[in-house]
C-alpha cells in the first residue's frame, strides 16, 4: 500500500543530515526523563531498550541517570553519532540495525522506550515486540516532542503556513499548545500494557534562522515533497525570514510521556 511504502522511505531519510539533526531537534524536557524513570520503577543499573535513537537525543539523558541503555538505529550516520555523544557511558551502546530486524542478547529488559521513533515500526511488530522484551511488571514508555502554535506567537507563524500550503505540504497547522492532549495506548495494544500514566511538558526552545531552516530541510514532511520540491519551499521560507531581517525565533512545542505495564497476556507476544 501507499503509505506502507511512503514510511519505509521516509524513516531512513533523517540519516541524510546526522550532524544537522543533532544540532537542530527539540530534545525533550529534563523532568519528562525525570518521571520516565520515576513512573517505569526503573533504578540505576537497568537495561532499556530504545528503538530508533537517532543521534541520542533520548539516550543520553537515560544514560546520565544511570540506566545501561541498548538503542537500536537504522541509520548508520545517526548511530555513528549518537556513539560520539555517548562515549562517556559505558553501559550505553548503539546497534546500527532495524529495530525489526534486530534480535537482542540478553533479554529481558525492565523497560522498552521508544522517542518520536514508534510510528516508523512496522505496524504487526510495533507493540509486539517490545511486549516480548520485558521482563515480568516491565514497561513500555512512548515519548515524542509536538509543534505547537500558541495565540501569542510571532507573526511569521502564521504568515509562513501560506509557504507550506503552496508546496503541497502534509498535514496542518501546529494547534495551540493546550489542544495537544495527553497520547494513549491504542486499543490494539491493550491486551499487551496496562496504561499507568500520560503527561505533557509545554517548552519552548529558541532558534537561529538558519538554524529553523536547517531543522525544517531534516523534518520527513518535507522529504516527502520531493528534491526539486522542497527546494523552492525551503527557499520561499529562507526569503520570508530574510525580509524579516533573519529574526530568532521561539518554536513551542509539547512533550507527551506514556508508561504502560506489560499485562500477563504481553508474557506470550514474543
Amino acid at each position: 500500500m501507499e503509505d506502507e511504502e511512503t514510511r519505509l522511505r521516509l524513516r531512513t531519510g533523517f540519516d541524510q543530515a546526522a550532524e544537522t539533526y543533532q544540532r537542530t531537534r527539540p530534545v525533550c524536557p529534563p523532568q519528562l526523563f525525570d518521571d520516565l524513570v520515576r513512573l517505569a520503577g526503573l533504578a540505576a543499573g537497568d537495561r532499556v531498550a530504545e528503538i530508533g535513537c537517532g543521534t541520542g537525543q533520548a539516550t543520553v539523558p537515560l544514560a546520565e541517570r544511570g540506566l545501561a541503555v541498548t538503542a537500536v538505529e537504522l541509520g548508520a550516520e545517526l548511530a555513528a553519532v549518537a556513539r560520539g555523544r555517548l562515549a562517556g557511558f559505558p553501559s550505553a551502546e548503539v546497534l546500527t540495525t532495524s529495530f525489526e530486524d534486530w534480535e537482542p542478547q540478553g533479554a529481558p529488559f525492565g523497560a522498552v522506550v521508544a522517542v518520536n521513533s514508534l510510528h516508523w515500526i512496522d505496524p504487526p511488530l510495533r507493540y509486539a515486540k517490545p511486549a516480548g522484551l520485558l521482563e515480568p511488571g516491565g514497561a513500555m514508555v512512548v515519548a515524542g516532542c509536538h509543534w505547537a502554535r500558541p495565540a501569542d506567537a510571532e507573526r511569521f507563524w502564521t504568515d509562513v503556513q501560506a509557504n507550506y500550503r503552496a508546496a503541497g505540504y502534509q498535514g496542518s497547522p501546529p494547534p495551540p499548545p493546550e489542544q495537544i492532549g495527553r497520547w494513549h495506548f491504542p486499543a490494539g495494544a491493550e491486551a499487551l500494557f496496562e496504561e499507568v500514566a500520560s503527561l505533557r511538558y509545554p517548552f519552548q526552545v529558541g532558534y537561529s534562522a538558519e538554524d529553523y531552516l536547517a531543522n525544517l530541510a531534516t523534518q520527513s514532511s518535507t522529504h516527502a515533497l520531493g528534491k526539486a520540491r522542497s527546494a523552492e519551499f525551503l527557499s520561499r521560507v529562507r526569503d520570508r525570514l530574510e525580509s524579516l531581517g533573519s529574526p530568532r525565533l521561539t518554536a513551542t512545542f509539547v512533550g507527551l510521556l506514556t508508561v504502560g505495564r506489560r499485562t500477563e497476556t504481553g508474557n506470550d507476544a514474543a
